[in-house]
């Protein structure tokens, strides 16, 4: 049927041009040649039908041998899965972050932050768990991780020491405490007193609290007021817990060295967390001390006062130390426990014999070691409660008492402690240690000279 339908186009094709070279023709005055006559007179010859030929197809003799190729259909290949979860993306997250302004409290700024009231409880409590709410101040920080929907994720309370609460919210909630891995750093400086220890170690760029810890251990030893000239040389060395630049809790004094009147008086503190210092005069061991709280502020001494609660003027029988909720009291020396208990204003109480005539007390306690028993002997340094603000207290404090024969007495004055500690004092072992401090105080001593110089080049 195509052969037909060709062959019909062709020579209609043929028709049309063969007239056309006759209208040509026509039109023309000179004769066409015989060779364009011919040409416009052809005609196409239809195909010829095509024959049957058997054309024998011969295949190679290997195409049949046994070990032909296998020409079957190749299998599918399988896609690998790698065998690991697929991670899921987490939604982003909005951060709202503040300190703790003076008379604010924990709600408030949870509330601030957008919690709802049962989030705010659940937050407060799992905090609670970990650190008591009530010593939250200024400075403190909350910083809470909430979703784009306002659903919180994350609550974090920084507070001292560089210290992180974290409630994370989940299907329970869940509580971690992060803490730093500070550096332990020693430092040194020198001052010349001129008019108090507190103003030169002020002017010196030398943490100024350790005038308290001075007073406390000279204070029975030394009178600044009448033996003081004036250009006496203090040096100290010190000990500073870092994170980076930042200082992680309060600095820690490990060696000072005054001249006074022609004396030197040395103190070395150790580095073993017995609190237990030895005062040295002109390298001779005088006396072993323990500070009852260590690092805290002395905010009452011995004497007639006004009452900070009552108003009226009366006798305060003893020393207060100034510190923070929770912070260890240590033994001030070698005794035995003779009371553990209530007493009326004291509150909860502690009381160690030291010989037949002498007793330290230890009032507002928040604590008391559950194996600390009556009757049980303890070492200077050892830890026999914690400041707390029972029985009448304005705050956080230890009232820290020294009795003689049942009265009173100035507990930075008495040398009786002394002597109780003395005797489990050995001196070979203080002189060790007095070297010791003089040499590393010489070496911190010079590099930091060598420092302000340079700083100063």
């Amino acid at each position: 049927m195509r052969l037909r339908t060709l062959a019909a186009c062709v020579a209609i094709a043929g028709t049309v041009s063969g007239a056309a070279i006759a209208i040509s023709d026509s039109m023309s005055k000179e004769p066409v040649p015989p060779e364009l006559a011919q040409a416009g007179s052809w005609m196409p010859q239809g195909p010829e039908a095509p024959q049957n030929v058997d054309i024998p197809v011969t295949l190679p003799a290997a195409a049949w041998a046994d070990d032909a190729p296998d020409l079957s259909p190749l299998p599918l290949l399988q896609a690998a899965f790698a065998d690991r979860p697929v991670q899921a993306i987490e939604p982003p997250l909005s951060t709202w972050s503040r300190d703790i302004a003076p008379g604010e409290t924990l709600d408030f700024l949870l509330s601030e932050a957008g919690l709802a009231a049962p989030d705010r409880a659940e937050v407060a409590l799992a905090l609670g768990a970990e650190y008591d709410l009530r010593r939250l101040r200024p400075g403190h920080s909350v910083t809470v991780a909430s979703t784009m929907d306002g659903s919180p994720r994350t609550v974090s309370l920084a507070v001292e020491d560089g210290v992180r609460i974290e409630v994370v919210f989940g299907e329970q909630l869940s509580t971690q405490v992060v803490a730093p891995d500070p550096e332990i750093v020693t430092l040194a400086g020198e001052a010349v007193i001129d008019s108090s220890i507190f103003a030169a170690l002020d002017e010196a760029g030398i943490p100024a609290r350790f005038s308290v810890d001075l007073a406390q251990m000279l204070g029975g030893t030394v009178d600044f007021r009448r033996e003081m000239a004036g250009g006496e040389t203090l040096r100290l060395l010190w000990r500073e817990a870092r994170v980076g630049e930042d200082r992680i809790g309060q600095p820690e004094l490990a060696f000072a060295a005054l001249d006074i009147g022609g004396s030197l008086y040395e103190i070395v503190w150790p580095d073993d967390g017995s609190g237990q210092a030895t005062i040295y005069v002109d390298g001779e061991v005088l006396r072993v001390f323990a500070q009852p709280v260590e690092g805290a502020r002395l905010s009452s001494v011995f004497g007639r006062r006004t009452h900070p609660v009552f108003g009226n003027v009366r006798m305060h029988t003893g020393v207060d130390f100034a510190a923070a909720r929770g912070t260890p009291v240590q033994a001030t020396a070698p005794g035995r426990v003779n009371f553990i208990g209530w007493r009326g204003g004291y509150g909860r109480v502690v009381e160690i014999l030291h010989g037949s005539d002498t007793m330290t007390r230890y009032a507002h306690l928040s604590a008391v070691p559950e194996d600390l028993a009556q009757g049980q002997r303890v070492a200077a340094g050892d830890v026999i409660g914690r400041v707390g603000a029972t029985g009448t207290a304005t705050g956080p404090n230890l009232h820290y008492e020294v009795l003689v024969d049942g009265r009173p007495t100035d507990p930075l004055s008495d040398d009786r402690l002394a002597e109780a500690a003395e005797s489990d004092a050995d001196d070979t072992a203080a002189l060790s240690r007095l070297a010791e401090a003089r040499a590393l105080l010489n070496e911190n001593l010079g590099s930091e000279i060598a420092k302000t110089t340079t700083e100063r080049l």
